[in-house]
């Protein structure tokens, strides 16, 4: 199955971007065509089913079963296998099994969780030796940028003060690493995702396909460089066991 992500916007390119040369890298070194692969809170499958059709073994974990049921009929749809399981991400060891994953996927879930630091720990269980985990999480420092932008500076100056002053959780890049680390992983590439996707007016790229694809271009050169990526509006860290 060839997956193209450009039609659906520049985060999800730049993701499977990364994590094609991660799952490309893994099947080389192990010599194993098809990796066990977990998406955590997972929801409706939009990675997980897209490995699935490539032949690999993915079971989605996600609370809610609305959620699963999507993923299944994504699944279908895609003539594709996949596993869901109803759990969390603090219990995810629990419910696939230590050591069962040669890449654990983990974005937009660590805002939501009561303990970020217990889902990571459960997920660095859930690791193989040399696996990776791929998290995505909402950006402190954005928020702060684009609450200011929106002319709310004293929100802004609440946020700056005091990242954990945000419902949905934010997380700076040194925040998100130290999570990585102190789960006992060690913190690789890191990334910015929507740097100026936020920023730019809409108006500059309706019907523009070609002011489209040079933001793409933009965002795909940018989301490595510092402080660029800093103040993307998510952040994107691979954490290795």
């Amino acid at each position: 199955m060839a997956v193209d992500f450009r039609r659906d916007g520049v985060r999800s390119w730049l993701v499977w971007a990364v994590l094609s040369e991660v799952v490309s890298a893994r099947v080389a070194a192990t010599g194993r065509p098809a990796l066990d692969i977990v998406d955590v809170g997972g929801g409706t499958g939009g990675l997980a089913v897209p490995f699935a059709a490539l032949g690999h073994h993915v079971t989605v974990v996600d609370p809610s079963p609305d959620a699963l049921a999507a993923a299944q009929r994504r699944a279908a749809e895609a003539d594709a296998h996949l596993t869901s399981v109803q759990g969390e991400a603090a219990s995810l060891d629990s419910v696939v099994g230590p050591g069962a994953a040669d890449l654990v996927i983990c974005h937009n879930v660590l805002e939501y969780v009561e303990e970020p630091a217990d889902a990571m720990s459960a997920i660095a269980r859930v690791l193989r030796p040399s696996a990776t985990v791929s998290v995505i999480a909402s950006n402190a420092v954005a928020a702060v940028l684009h609450r200011a932008l929106a002319g709310r500076f004293a929100e802004a100056r609440r946020l700056l003060a005091d990242t954990t002053a945000c419902t949905p959780r934010r997380f700076t890049l040194p925040e998100l690493t130290a999570l990585v680390e102190q789960a006992g992983l060690r913190a690789g590439e890191a990334h910015g995702l929507r740097i100026f996707g936020g920023l730019v007016p809409g108006a500059l790229l309706e019907g523009d396909a070609a002011a489209t694809e040079a933001l793409r271009a933009l965002e795909e050169a940018a989301a490595s460089t510092p402080p660029l990526r800093d103040i993307a509006a998510q952040l994107h860290v691979l954490g290795h066991r």
